[in-house]
């Protein structure tokens, strides 16, 4: 198990390669990159130990910065990023990987994703096959994917012989994905949220407000504890202090069964991002 932390008392999750996740970890999707810094910088002081990037952010830079001059360990930050989409492909997949190591300033990633799997283009298994090559140099400790449907999931399987240690994927009370989940499960695939509070736009949902008042939290906090008690690996974002701690804050209630079921129960299909079946950003 390469990732190890003595700070932060955020549950582990095991991966199926044997090395180990943070449940709850930091995002910065959308944060501009002279605002990452300050932003990790926030999410370490809070006890965040888990950072989770992309290539696609423009913020690796912003991102490995913070990461470096907090002064942690390196075994004690799990740092995630991602390949975009018109980089798929051995030979391109390689050169993205080292533009982005040399962006982030480190000498090995926890963790890289593809961001999407772009099917029209056909590249990522290849891609994949990059990856493999990159975790066995010791560059990489653990590879995964984003945004895969079960199809996708049992080609990549199926033609490389590995399972991806993690699927990380739009997932909140609005879209619950219960047939994904099930399919990691059975898998040993980690589900990880991505928009876990649906870009806010239900927090004002009756069910959650009453949860909320139940136990005496407020509904970011009700959803993210949600999201843990499913198994899920969930990483919020905010540029907002006050908010990054609150997010972090979800470790001394739990929801009851009931609780977790109403919520559940909002499910709706609902997405607030693109459809993994036809996305193809970055290859117009």
């Amino acid at each position: 198990m390469t990732f190890k932390s003595e700070t932060s008392a955020v549950p582990p999750i095991v991966l199926n390669d044997g090395n180990v996740i943070p449940q709850l970890g930091f995002g910065v999707f959308q944060v501009p990159d002279e605002e990452t810094s300050a932003a990790v910088t926030s999410a370490l002081a809070a006890g965040y130990r888990s950072i989770d990037t992309a290539a696609l952010y423009g913020n690796e830079e912003g991102t490995g910065r913070a990461i470096r001059e907090f002064g942690l360990p390196r075994e004690e930050v799990f740092v995630t990023t991602k390949l975009w989409n018109s980089e798929q492909g051995y030979d391109s997949t390689l050169r993205a990987f080292d533009e982005s190591l040399r962006k982030l300033g480190l000498d090995y990633l926890d963790l890289y994703l593809i961001h999407w799997p772009v099917a029209k283009a056909d590249r990522y298994i290849d891609t994949f096959r990059a990856f493999q090559a990159l975790k066995s140099q010791g560059r990489i400790k653990s590879i995964g994917v984003s945004n895969f449907t079960v199809p996708h999931l049992e080609r990549l399987i199926a033609e490389t012989g590995e399972i991806p240690v993690v699927n990380q994927i739009e997932l909140h009370p609005r879209l619950v994905q219960r047939e994904l989940r099930e399919f990691h499960a059975a898998n040993a695939i980690a589900t990880e949220a991505w928009s876990p509070l649906g870009q806010a736009t239900f927090l004002d949902d009756a069910t959650i407000a009453r949860v909320a008042a139940e136990v005496g939290r407020t509904p970011a906090q009700v959803v993210i504890r949600w999201h843990l008690q499913l198994g899920n690996v969930v990483i919020p974002k905010s540029v907002t202090p006050s908010r990054i701690v609150e997010n972090f804050d979800v470790f001394g209630f739990e929801l009851s069964t009931e609780q977790v079921d109403a919520i559940s129960g909002l499910d709706a299909g609902e997405r607030t991002g693109p459809d993994p079946d036809t996305f193809a950003g970055g290859l117009e």
